[in-house]
């Protein structure tokens, strides 16, 4: 046989070999990664901390419920999703630390996680090949009622934080969000919005500490971080900076009873009067009241077959219901408000009652520490109102809304201690010259790609309509309310132009600051996603 008869089967097998790789990239990549990544997690941790446990790949029977539990926009679950080559679920900070350390060796993106209540998916979606560092586990709370602080890990869910401080205490609460499933990293860092923030503000108006594990991999308090950085993770988006360990929160005073109330009103009973002077009243009044309207078009049940807008007016009163009355007799009679449509109970229990159990008893308190959560298919977006849209305006935009059929609005009114904060006291600046901020909102349970193209183009459609009515350059959008639709990076060579887009509408004036902070504290932009800041150009 002659030394060289083979070759051209051998081409062949190698060819084959080649080919094969190239048709499963993903499964290859996925091994291979995790493999690299379990190899590097091990030599940074300590033999007893059995991190097989805590660092999951796709073969791992229970990656794909680990990575569905914090998925709360179904949009973002299909099987064309891309999904992580590896998923990480530290117990201990040592572990935050070894995942930053070890993915940025490999060179692979890693997405931070910490509740999922992510609009847009981009804590857990990506293009490239990237890892989940997912918050869940570290949840630990430390309530020092003397103090009036508390430590809260960034996995720790708003409910579970709310629960813990009414262990110790029936008179304090703490300024953030009314749906308790919210993971607190995330919604924290990125501003923290509730229905006592024209009393006290937003959580990061309450904000005294943090410990942060920065793109070095070391763990840092506000005094070793320094001023600058602990600003930006303070309403600027963790994500950018750092992983969110945990904060250090101030709790507020609030009465051993508070008042809640729902009313309700269609066009036929002068729902357009309503909201006209609910825009001068709400942002106005008494800073402990908090009246949020929900606007969504119904089904008329006056006349039959046709549409109507439906105007719910959803309050929280730091006070007893007689004094409540005499607010809103005053300032707002539209309402047609009265003491049996009034709930008086403990701030703990509003909690509850403003997370969806409104229209009947209670659950126990308990039920705050569920993590339960029947996700959807969702979009939101959001604008600023700076001046009353008159009854005409407000006419047009019903039809408008009654026309699409689907898309609701939501209206927060501003005001009190939020007209007081600087705009450059922490990256959020919406404070001051806003009327209200508008959140757009449609969701749907069906997993169909034509209803959602076109429930999609609705929303898009409502934002467009409202232009005329909101904040002009920029047109502001809040961050926890992420929209890519605003603009998004790629992380290249243009991303400073392009983190301008969406930067200006975020944070504003504050935007340039932020963008100093990042290059100074991630050069390399190791921390990055969809919408982060990115550095100063070379």
């Amino acid at each position: 046989m002659k030394p060289f008869a083979s070759l051209p089967s051998l081409f062949a097998l190698l060819l084959f070999v080649l080919l094969s790789l190239r048709l499963s990239p993903s499964c290859a990549a996925s091994d291979s990664a995790y493999d690299a990544f379990l190899q590097c997690f091990t030599r940074r941790t300590q033999p007893s901390d059995h991190v097989s446990g805590i660092v999951y790949s796709r073969d791992n029977s229970s990656f794909a419920g680990v990575l569905v539990s914090y998925i709360r926009n179904l949009r973002f679950n299909s099987s064309s999703t891309p999904k992580p080559l590896v998923i990480v679920t530290p117990t201990r900070e040592s572990h935050v630390q070894a995942a930053v350390l070890c993915s940025k060796d490999l060179g692979v993106h890693l997405k931070l996680r910490s509740g999922g209540h992510d609009y847009e998916g981009i804590s857990y979606v990506s293009e490239d090949d990237f890892f989940i560092l997912d918050m869940f586990n570290l949840r630990s709370i430390d309530v020092d009622i003397q103090g009036e602080t508390a430590w809260v890990q960034a996995g720790a869910t708003l409910g579970e934080l709310y629960y813990r401080i009414s262990e110790k205490s029936n008179v304090h609460g703490f300024p953030a969000g009314v749906c308790g499933t919210v993971g607190v990293g995330g919604h924290l860092s990125g501003g923290g919005y509730g229905n006592m923030l024209r009393k006290y503000g937003l959580s990061v108006d309450n904000i005294i500490d943090a410990r942060i594990v920065d793109a070095e991999g070391r763990i840092l308090d506000r005094k070793a971080m320094g001023e600058d950085l602990f600003w930006a993770i303070n309403g600027g988006g963790g994500a950018s900076f750092g992983v969110i360990l945990a904060y250090q929160i101030k709790l507020v005073p609030v009465p051993e009873k508070v008042t809640v109330f729902r009313v309700e009103k269609t066009l036929d009973q002068n729902a357009t009067d309503l909201v006209y002077k609910w825009q001068f009243v709400a942002p106005t009044t008494d800073p402990g009241l908090f009246m949020r309207l929900l606007l969504q078009p119904v089904t008329s049940k006056t006349q039959k077959g046709q549409k109507t807008l439906r105007v719910s007016v959803v309050t929280l009163f730091l006070g007893n219901s007689d004094q409540l009355l005499a607010i809103t007799d005053k300032e707002l009679p539209e309402m047609g408000l009265k003491k049996e449509n009034c709930i008086e109970l403990s701030w703990i229990e509003s909690v509850l009652w403003w997370d969806g159990f409104d229209s009947g008893p209670l659950p126990a308190l308990e039920t705050l520490l569920s993590r339960d959560y029947a996700a959807n298919y969702l979009k939101r977006k959001s604008d600023y109102v700076q001046t009353p849209i008159s009854k005409a305006n407000l006419d047009w935009l019903w039809k408008k809304m009654i026309e699409l059929g689907k898309v609701g609005l939501v209206f927060n009114p501003y005001g009190g201690r939020m007209s007081e904060i600087p705009a450059s006291a922490t990256p959020f600046p919406h404070r001051a010259g806003n009327l209200y901020k508008i959140q757009y909102s449609i969701n749907w349970s069906e997993d169909d790609p034509e209803l959602e193209k076109n429930y999609l183009a609705q929303i898009r459609r409502l934002y467009s309509y409202t232009t005329a009515f909101v904040s002009k350059n920029p047109r502001s959008a809040f961050l926890n309310y992420r929209d890519l639709d605003i603009g998004t990076t790629t992380n290249g060579k243009n991303s400073y132009e392009e983190g301008e887009v969406y930067g200006g509408k975020y944070f504003n004036d504050n935007f340039q600051r932020l963008v100093k902070v990042k290059t100074a504290v991630d050069p390399s932009d190791f921390f990055r996603n969809e919408q982060s800041i990115p550095t100063l150009p070379n």
